[in-house]
């Protein structure tokens, strides 16, 4: 082990221009205009990973998709198959380029954080996957396990092909664990691994007042205001430190068990570090229930909120009552939460008694994305559990997410009930989505040792058994 770990610290500053190349590339999906940059980030990954020492590298689709790139090495009979996923694209940075203190396009070291859009999430993951499988080859010359690698084209627009490209390529990519990079650690130097990932339900609500806009000064104060009702509509969802009055929405929410909760009891919370990590003014307060502590709120109970609303633009607003508004309400759900159900309940919530008896239709936003929770016990998970001891030298910690990433799941049922393995790579300053995206380059090598740990852990099972 020690001549792979000496690897990577040596190879470091390698490694970081191969994170550096795959950031200047703007490879961002949400608005179909950057299909050539995403075919030029995955023909570099492509090359990295036949650097790496990876075979059989090939950049693929499905469908409409944009650019997936696999590479393998199979080289270890009898020894379990790792799946590692990551994906290569990225969210825009328009309209918050100020707020950037260096170039979002340009890998830029500041403060032991390496900041660039991407960096965190996840192409930081693509380079630490690769990392921890190059410090194998060049030195041993062969891996404990064997590798499947995908990285994804369009996982920020929700990966819209990936059931279809995983049904597609199973033979092709059918393994004993999955391997996800694309999660958070609950603190800088504390390992964590994610066993429970909230889904996502989503409506839109659109209201209909007048056939037409009415001048104000003629209609003001007579005539429904569309904006108005909407907003109305929306304050049904705030109810202070209590639960929303949706009839039936939460009563399939599972509970946390006794080892749950204490478990929960046990995890750092610093109230003044959680408020300067989420960008809290000063002065605004928590909307939690009551007597629910930060991590049971955002892991284990349902979340509405709204993503966008519309009734007028600034730039044309003018004098008027206008005649129609519409707003996208999302809505996390936890175990053991029907999606289907969930949105019943909020379009019959957000439908009934309209103000002013105005035009409400609530529909829905396809597809539903349930939710995802796993036992996190079992060869597998105690060989990462002491994989990520290793590398980072502190005992790590099983969380949950608030997030979602709806693929989980399925491919782990897909693969015949595999383990599935979240390992942190982003913490609460990486700022994913947002602008000043960094990744902490401490952590960052720590995860690239625990993936070397990991390999050699599951390589070692007893008869290969993961399960």
């Amino acid at each position: 082990m020690k001549p792979v770990l000496s690897w990577l610290a040596d190879n470091y500053s390698r490694l970081t221009k191969d994170l550096a190349e795959l950031v200047a590339i703007q490879g961002i999906s949400t608005d179909g205009q950057h299909e050539k940059e995403l075919d030029l980030s995955a023909k570099a990954i492509a090359r990295q990973m036949k650097q790496a020492g990876l075979r059989s590298v090939q950049c693929l689709r499905f469908g409409d998709s944009y650019p997936y790139v696999y590479g393998e090495w199979r080289g270890a009979p009898d020894k379990p198959t790792v799946f590692l996923y990551s994906h290569h694209d990225v969210q825009p940075v328009a309209g918050f380029e100020d707020d950037w203190e260096s170039d979002p396009w340009t890998l830029t070291s500041r403060g032991g954080r390496l900041y660039g859009r991407g960096s965190a999430d996840d192409k930081g993951a693509v380079t630490a996957q690769l990392a921890s499988i190059e410090a194998y080859l060049k030195t041993v010359g062969s891996l404990p396990v064997n590798v499947k690698m995908l990285v994804e084209g369009e996982e920020e627009v929700g990966s819209r092909n990936l059931m279809g490209f995983f049904k597609e390529y199973c033979e092709l990519l059918e393994s004993d664990v999955i391997v996800v990079n694309d999660t958070e650690n609950l603190e800088v130097g504390l390992p964590s691994i994610t066993y429970a990932l909230r889904g996502i339900v989503a409506v839109e609500v659109e209201v209909e007042a007048l056939k037409r806009p009415v001048h104000s000064g003629m209609g003001g104060g007579l005539l429904p205001d569309a904006a108005i009702a909407l907003n109305a509509i929306l304050a049904r969802l705030y109810w202070g430190d209590k639960k929303l009055p949706i009839p039936g929405f939460y009563d399939k929410v599972r509970k946390l068990t006794a080892a749950e909760r204490k478990a929960y009891a046990k995890l750092p919370v610093d109230d003044k570090k959680l408020r300067g990590d989420a960008a809290m003014l000063p002065g605004s307060q928590w909307a939690s229930f009551k007597g629910v502590g930060p991590y049971e709120q955002t892991w284990r109970w349902p979340a509405v909120t709204v993503i966008a609303q519309e009734a007028s633009s600034f730039k044309s607003a003018s004098n008027q009552v206008l005649p129609k508004a519409r707003a996208l309400v999302s809505c996390r759900i936890v175990p053991d939460m029907d999606p289907q159900e969930t949105e019943q309940q909020l379009i019959d919530y957000l439908s009934k008694d309209p103000p002013w008896g105005v035009r409400v239709k609530v529909t829905p936003r396809k597809p539903h994305v349930k939710w995802w929770m796993t036992d996190p016990t079992g060869p597998a998970f105690e060989a990462a559990m002491a994989a990520m001891k290793a590398g980072f030298k502190r005992d790590p910690v099983a969380i949950g997410c608030g997030g979602t990433i709806g693929f989980v799941g399925p491919l782990a049922e897909l693969f015949g009930g595999a383990p599935a393995l979240l390992l942190g790579i982003e913490d609460p300053r990486s700022n994913a989505h947002a602008p000043n995206e960094s990744l902490h380059e401490g952590d960052w090598k720590k995860l690239m040792a625990s993936l070397v740990h990991l390999y050699n852990n599951l390589g070692n099972l007893p008869d290969g058994k993961v399960k």
